[in-house]
């Protein structure tokens, strides 16, 4: 896993002192304290550079940035390639050799042998930029899923980018004004989508796209390299044959992605998806090491005895963490670490189960995507619920009654996003989670300058896909949305910060097309269960008395820690003061509302997280 930054432009004399990329790079020192290094092109027009956390190959023969033997393509990359030994072999067979054994080097060799095409053949999480020297292109692209992170700006010929936003802020130069369409959808929906991003002027190269930039002439092309399938009812298995599918695929995954030349762990939570993961790993014939995060006396937050329980019957060696909750001071450093603000206090105990990882492993094993992969998250049940119930209530008489309770209800009041969920259309919209902001609390949030009207309603709108099934168009919407730009991000910013390298054996893409196009929603998610196949799966492997059908998820009990006095004080500090960016009459109502036991906790969160970065990055 590393950092990875580059500069490409049509003017060498962008280029003439490689100070400012190596600020750029040490940046990211986090994701890469094992080595650093540099590269410049002979005509001075391009530069790469990375740090680096050895996890394959650990000799200097992975240094990075790499060239192949003619030096004739050089590369930066951060990531994983899971069949890299299978790749390896291929083109041997095809005349190239190899120097090392690092996956590096044979991203390179696939590149020479197959083009742009070489992104079809990789199975992994990644994110590169090769510059070809003969064609003078520099070639970037990022995984399917958007486990690995690239943000890039481009303007006046010169192509910066960088794995992190931080990096590319550190030219000082960059114009710093916040991109008012992306604020907008972070209010509304928590994260920021597709290539938006919070810093205008700056983009994300989406996940499964890829980009060439042309220094000869200055113009670049970006395009989708893969696509979700589409269902196919007529490649339905026997409910039988789809667990025996599953099982291999994921033993399949798991084996590849417990390869390392570092100690591996796995992340255990006692959940569905860790668990399955911790089973499969258990296959493997050695020791496994799993590790879970708990809170003392916060009750339901607390899922120790589930994890214990999955650790005894798989024999693991399982260590566990307390956490109290005297964690604020953590949120500047979060802040500052997430590049762009996002709605999610797990981040808190992913950073902790992270740092206590750390000290026994480089690589962990996670079970992000098992949720939207198999609908395990609880909105799908009760979308499934609402559309058989209120439903065949008429849709103006629903309009009406959801736009009555946002212009009535305070904002966070028991009752207000059910009520407010009514205001959907079943057959071609998504009843799924409530927003954090209405329109309403955005426009008394943000002065008229600043407010973009319904700008978040309309993009989120756009991104809905068009199946007809309700179960395919919510869980496909989340895969595309929810999962890399909220999941995968905590995920990334939350380990990397810790040198750690997390993984994800559900997030095969072997796993994610048998997930979409053979799986059908009724081995998924009804109105009484959710995960339906993942839990058929496990119930083969564990005691028959463990509970299944419990979802917690890895979470804080943050309202819970907004009732003591440091949390209440610091929040109202820092949302109070005098330069804030949001009005200090909505804020203190909410303020007010979560101290009478409203529901604004996550709402609070949002707003916190949002200045203590804006302050850190110097945004007006």
């Amino acid at each position: 896993m590393c950092g990875i930054v580059g500069i490409a432009s049509v003017d060498r004399s962008r280029l003439e002192s490689s100070g400012a990329v190596e600020i750029m790079r040490d940046t990211l020192y986090h994701r890469g304290p094992d080595d650093g290094g540099i590269w410049h092109s002979a005509d001075r027009r391009v530069c790469l550079a990375q740090r680096r956390l050895a996890i394959v190959d650990l000799s200097p023969a992975g240094h990075q940035p790499m060239s192949d033997r003619e030096e004739h393509l050089w590369i930066t990359f951060n990531g994983e390639i899971y069949n890299h030994h299978q790749l390896r072999q291929d083109l041997q067979n095809k005349g190239h050799s190899f120097r090392s054994s690092s996956d590096t080097e044979v991203i390179l060799a696939a590149y020479r042998e197959w083009g742009t095409d070489c992104l079809e053949r990789l199975n992994g999480m990644f994110a590169f930029g090769i510059y070809d020297t003969e064609q003078q292109v520099l070639f970037l692209a990022r995984d399917r899923v958007g486990e690995k992170p690239l943000f890039y700006r481009l303007a006046d010929g010169t192509l910066n980018f960088a794995s992190e936003l931080k990096a590319l802020m550190a030219d000082r130069s960059l114009d710093r004004k916040i991109d008012a369409v992306a604020l907008d959808y972070y209010l509304a929906y928590g994260y920021i989508p597709g290539d938006l991003c919070i810093l205008e002027g700056v983009k994300k190269l989406p996940p499964a796209h890829a980009l060439t930039f042309d220094l000869n002439s200055g113009s670049h092309k970006i395009w989708k390299y893969w696509q979700l399938p589409e269902f196919q009812p007529d490649n339905i298995d026997s409910e039988q044959d789809s667990i025996d599918k599953l099982e291999h695929l994921l033993e399949d995954s798991v084996r590849q992605q417990l390869v390392a030349d570092v100690p591996v762990g796995i992340l255990l939570s006692g959940g569905v998806d860790s668990s399955l993961v911790t089973a499969m790993a258990a296959r493997s014939g050695s020791k496994v090491k799993t590790f879970t995060i708990r809170f003392p006396g916060s009750g339901k937050y607390d899922e120790t005895e589930f994890a214990r329980t999955v650790a005894r019957h798989f024999d693991t060696e399982h260590i566990e963490l307390a956490v109290e909750p005297s964690t604020v001071d953590l949120l500047p450093k979060l802040a500052r670490q997430f590049d762009e603000p996002m709605v999610d206090s797990s981040m808190i105990p992913t950073y902790m189960v992270s740092q206590l990882v750390r000290q026994h492993c480089t690589v962990a094993l996670g079970g992000d995507g098992g949720d939207e992969l198999f609908g395990g998250y609880s909105h799908y049940r009760q979308m499934l619920k609402s559309q058989a119930t209120v439903g065949q209530i008429p849709y103006q008489i629903r309009h009406q009654v959801g736009n009555l309770a946002t212009k009535i209800l305070p904002t966070g009041f028991k009752g207000r996003n059910w009520l407010e969920r009514l205001d959907v259309d079943f057959d071609r919209s998504l009843c799924s989670k409530p927003k954090f902001f209405s329109l309403a609390d955005r426009c008394q949030l943000l002065s008229k300058s600043r407010s973009t009207g319904k700008t978040a309603e309309t993009l989120y709108e756009q991104r809905i896909p068009t199946t007809e099934d309700p179960v395919y168009r919510a869980t496909r919407m989340d895969f595309e949305n929810y999962l890399p730009e909220d999941v995968l991000v905590k995920v990334d910013r939350a380990s990397m910060l810790s040198s750690l390298e997390l993984r994800a054996p559900l997030l095969d893409y072997r796993v994610i097309e048998f997930a979409f196009g053979q799986v059908p929603s009724s081995l998924k998610v009804n109105s009484t269960e959710t995960k339906i196949l993942l839990k058929r799966l496990l119930a083969k492997m564990l005691p028959p008395d463990f509970d299944l059908q419990r979802k917690q998820g890895f979470s804080i009990p943050l309202a819970n820690w907004l009732q003591q006095a440091e949390w209440d004080t610091f929040f109202r500090e820092v949302l109070l003061a005098e330069d804030g960016y949001f009005d200090r009459k909505f804020v203190t109502q909410l303020l007010d509302g979560q101290a009478k036991g409203r529901s604004n906790s996550e709402r609070l969160f949002a707003l916190v997280i949002f200045e203590l970065w804006r302050r850190e990055y110097d945004l007006s």
